[in-house]
């Protein structure tokens, strides 16, 4: 406990002290995340927040950690993180393709796959499966890792969400392997916990600074490594009822992975790329409900947390039933928002632009323009 206690304080000043500095070199340098049609922010936000949250979190474990006890796979944990870090860095200055981003993600799964043995080779009783074959744990274990990592750096659309999400689900994991006597996993969670606590003083509504593809995809990776360590440990615990803890890793992090595969689905049913941008994404559907930064982040931070507890309510059904239940509530809920969304009323615009009032964003913007070529015809 005491490590835990002094990695977070370490993690917390650190990224705290550091993002105002960040900053400034930001607005310097000309770091910015620029708005455009997609993004809801209009005005350039610094980007690189993940450099105060990525010194924080390695210099508490650093400092904090006993890896002793797993010091062959400690150095490929860096490695992986240090990895997604510059390649996340490189994307939040230059911008590189989805692809690149992809490979590299790849590289990095294979990387903790055979070097600090993350993997998974049970399922535990999901649609009755247990001990599962090598080569299916191999393209099992890429796809969750590769997922958890997108999912994150996804749904981190709006100020604080991703921070918000993530401290939830991390803290979850934290407070499990403190529990079960896993300090060294405990440590990683609270460390980048605490991080994330200090970077969204700067980032919640109206943000001063963003963490960037950098942040959110760390963040993602994390949560990955944990939940399939999670996943792994949990059987063994009278934490977590037998065969039980895939479903309550999914139900841990079930928002962000749900609305990744859900705008995935969506994307390829389209016929274009699972990482071609677009506006179907949880927050988005809020955002056009009206509903602000600050709510949607707390709605959805609080209903990650109802799904964590009912998941952990639900778990002696058995894993196969949980996860059903949790993707049937899901969806019903996105069901839900789109059979209540009111129908936009249309007004005729009139000699002032002020009376375009009722109808949805794209709408209003339409009939502006609308408007503005009409005057140009009557004054020419």
């Amino acid at each position: 406990m005491e490590s835990i206690i002094i990695g977070g304080i370490l993690s917390f000043i650190l990224t705290f002290y550091s993002i105002p500095a960040i900053i400034n070199i930001s607005r310097i340098k000309k770091l910015f995340d620029y708005p455009d049609e997609r993004k809801v922010h209009v005005n350039p936000i610094p980007s690189l927040g993940v450099v105060g949250i990525f010194g924080g979190f390695v210099l508490g474990i650093l400092l904090a950690a006993d890896i002793s006890s797993i010091s062959q796979h400690f150095q490929y944990f860096i490695a992986a993180f240090i990895i997604i870090f510059f390649l996340g860095v490189k994307d939040d200055i230059l911008v590189i393709t989805p692809i690149k981003k992809f490979v590299g993600q790849i590289a990095v799964a294979l990387l903790l796959m055979f070097k600090a043995g993350v993997v998974i080779n049970n399922m535990h009783g999901f649609l009755n499966f247990n001990i599962i074959d090598p080569t299916f744990s191999f393209f099992l274990t890429i796809f969750t890792i590769t997922v958890i990592t997108n999912a994150f750096n996804l749904i981190d659309g709006i100020d604080g969400l991703a921070a918000i999400l993530s401290i939830i689900s991390l803290s979850a994991f934290g407070v499990f392997f403190c529990l079960n006597n896993d300090t060294f996993y405990a440590v990683l969670s609270f460390c980048f916990v605490a991080s994330l606590l200090a970077f969204l003083i700067y980032n919640f509504q109206p943000a001063k600074i963003f963490m960037g593809d950098t942040g959110s995809t760390l963040s993602g990776l994390l949560n990955a490594i944990l939940v399939i360590r999670f996943i792994e440990t949990a059987e063994n615990s009278y934490l977590i009822p037998h065969l039980s803890s895939p479903a309550m890793g999914f139900g841990i992090l079930l928002i962000p992975m749900l609305d990744t595969l859900r705008v995935f689905g969506i994307r390829i049913l389209h016929g274009r790329s699972p990482f071609s941008p677009d506006r179907n994404h949880l927050h988005h559907i809020l955002l056009d409900r009206g509903f602000s930064h600050k709510a949607i982040t707390l709605t959805l931070g609080a209903f990650a947390v109802l799904f964590i507890l009912l998941s952990y309510v639900a778990l002696p059904l058995g894993t196969t039933k949980v996860i059903l239940l949790q993707i049937i509530l899901f969806f019903g809920g996105i069901y839900a928002l789109h059979a209540t969304k009111p129908k936009p009323v249309l007004r005729v615009v009139g000699n002032d632009e002020d009376d375009i009032t009722n109808a949805t964003f794209v709408e209003r913007i339409s009939q502006v323009r609308f408007a503005k070529n009409e005057r140009k015809a009557e004054n020419n």
